[in-house]
């Protein structure tokens, strides 16, 4: 896995992963102020995004830094982020995918790019078998993402989500690796 100060290119080069830096506030609070970007995510990701929003995340108090966690960086600005979140015990070989990008960098196929890239790599790297998605109902963009890069649906979980008033539905999605099952 990327190790501090160590970066992989993506999306044919034009992205890099990297490790979220305190400099990256600056670009983070840019891309995450806004409503657009904020409707598909999870309540972990406000809108209005504050800068007290970024300093919590760039700490490492709203997810975990130290795992498989990444800024996407297009020309050295950190525009989005992707990472996993690893199962543990009997679901060790599990991991939950979760990724952002800022509008601007919206239906130009770049989070298609990363997502190809990604997934191969980190299911191989974290010895994952299965990576599960979850999208939002309203956020079909990134149902379709999932899709091209060999993604299942799986089903919807109905009503699962209370966000800006109401209860909304999930999408459920997962791949599969190649790993033989544990003996």
């Amino acid at each position: 896995m990327l190790e501090p100060g160590r970066t992989r290119q993506v999306h044919g080069g034009r992205v890099q992963l990297r490790r979220w830096q305190p400099d990256d506030l600056g670009p983070l609070l840019l891309h995450a102020d806004d409503a657009a970007v904020s409707r598909g995510l999870s309540t972990r990701f406000p809108c209005p995004y504050t800068r007290a929003d970024g300093q919590a995340f760039l700490a490492g108090k709203v997810v975990r830094l130290d795992g498989p966690v990444f800024a996407l960086v297009i020309d050295g600005q950190a525009v989005g982020g992707i990472g996993v979140d690893l199962g543990t015990g009997e679901r060790r070989y599990s991991g939950a995918l979760g990724y952002w990008l800022g509008q601007r960098y919206w239906g130009q196929g770049i989070m298609t790019g990363v997502v190809a890239d990604f997934v191969p790599w980190a299911m191989q790297a974290l010895g994952l078998n299965r990576l599960a998605a979850q999208v939002m109902a309203n956020n079909p963009a990134s149902a379709r993402v999932l899709l091209k890069c060999g993604f299942i649906e799986e089903g919807t979980q109905r009503q699962a989500v209370f966000k800006d008033g109401q209860l909304q539905d999930m999408r459920c999605f997962a791949r599969l690796g190649d790993l033989p099952p544990a003996a």
